[in-house]
């Protein structure tokens, strides 16, 4: 039986079953490998094409018999092809990286490119960086080396950069809030870069779209790389409308859908309508009373209302990190932008912009238990709701009509891309 596959030293949050399940007409397996495994399973060679990941890309290329001019100049393989015994040696990653940068539409002719990492990744970029036309590239490690410079020395000399690649794995799930860099201070910078896919968007890709400047994690570098590893594995060509829209499928599937509002503006009830296979709905509000066995009215009047705040965050940080959820927030959620910014690694926010005369106070919701406090409230909230919304839902007769143009809207975003 033909065999397909990954290898890697850790692969349980790999996206690439699915996507090659998407592609191609063939089972493909993840395969944990130890360094002690190498060696045995490439003397073996039962398999018909495997992709390689970390840390194996360079560790691979003494077991090929040939390896592909990219690849030689890259000095990493990701993508192995057994032809009658002998193995041939690819890096697809090239052309997914091409292809993320081309989609962001930022350009590195004669740019200053800062290549974040050392590994093969970074090698892959610094090829890709070099093949369209950057001046100026340097990798950036945390070590000094002869072939790079350090974190500090970037801030100290190189805040001129226009281009920012990063390849570390600062950021992945599930050190979801780390950064590889702050990049408030440089003012020149065009792009940002992020190979990270999961989450969908790094806390790098967030600050980099705070400051209106283009940026996009590796998701779709993870897609189109696999499509052409797919035209490697069984010799054939896959139209690029065919990829897209395999990565539309892809992103679909893990975006989580976020409702943000009013207290009483219909956010669960909207959010249980939205019915789509595989997400699992998720109310914030109700996770925190099953967390300390009360209600929120009770939790609030026995231990404060920061108490709650800071439970509330603990939830959604952890509710967020993954994808494939429909999750209804409280109303005062998004008064912590670090709430903001755990809600939109993995999703997009809609607002449910009720009219404030559809609200009604009630006495479960100490908050706003009186017509006086729910008018303050949403006085306050109304124009944060609206700056931290990707999409704001208007104010309709029914909860259905609200939940059929969240699913419009969030197929129109899909079909654009992931920026809105």
């Amino acid at each position: 039986m033909k065999k397909y596959g990954c290898i890697g030293k850790k692969l349980t949050h790999s996206f690439s079953k699915e996507i090659h399940g998407k592609l191609a007409d063939y089972n493909y397996e993840l395969i944990e490998l130890t360094e002690e495994e190498i060696t045995p399973f490439f003397e073996k060679k039962e398999f018909a094409a495997i992709n390689v990941t970390i840390p194996y890309k360079q560790t691979v290329i003494p077991f090929l018999d040939s390896i592909s001019e990219i690849a030689s100049r890259i000095g990493a393989v990701n993508t192995i092809v057994n032809k009658d015994g002998k193995l041939y040696g690819y890096n697809t990653d090239y052309y997914g990286m091409k292809a993320l940068i081309e989609k962001i539409g930022v350009s590195l002719s004669g740019k200053k490119v800062l290549i974040l990492g050392t590994g093969g990744t970074s090698k892959t970029a610094r090829v890709v960086a070099t093949d369209l036309g950057a001046a100026e590239i340097l990798n950036v490690s945390r070590r000094k080396a002869d072939d790079c410079v350090t974190y500090e020395e970037v801030l100290e000399t190189h805040l001129d950069a226009n281009v920012i690649i990063n390849t570390t794995p600062s950021g992945m799930y599930p050190e979801c809030q780390s950064k590889p860099i702050d990049i408030e201070a440089f003012n020149e910078l065009e792009g940002v870069v992020d190979a990270v896919y999961n989450p969908l968007c790094t806390n790098l890709v967030l600050d980099a779209r705070n400051k209106n400047i283009k940026a996009e994690g590796g998701l779709y570098m993870l897609v189109m790389q696999a499509v052409v590893a797919v035209e490697k594995f069984l010799d054939t060509s896959i139209d690029k409308t065919v990829a897209d829209e395999v990565f539309s499928s892809i992103l679909s599937a893990k975006e989580n859908i976020v409702l943000t509002g009013m207290p009483g503006s219909g956010k669960s009830t909207v959010g249980k309508l939205l019915d789509i296979d595989g997400f699992k709905f998720v109310d914030t509000d109700a996770e925190i009373e099953n967390r300390c066995g009360c209600s929120i009215k009770e939790l609030i009047n026995t231990k404060g209302e920061k108490y709650f705040r800071d439970l509330e965050t603990d939830i959604i940080r952890e509710v967020s990190s993954e994808g494939s959820k429909i999750i209804s927030t409280g109303g005062g959620a998004i008064l912590r932008e670090e709430n903001v910014r755990y809600l939109k690694q993995n999703g997009k926010l809609f607002f449910i912009n009720a009219d404030i005369n559809r609200l009604q106070a009630t006495d479960n919701r100490p908050l706003s238990d009186t017509y006086e406090k729910l008018q303050k409230l949403y006085d306050e909230r109304i124009d944060i709701y609206k700056a931290t919304a990707d999409v704001v839902v208007p104010d309709m007769e029914t909860a259905k009509l609200e939940a059929d143009y969240i699913m419009l809207k969030r197929k129109e975003i899909m079909q654009l891309g992931t920026e809105v």
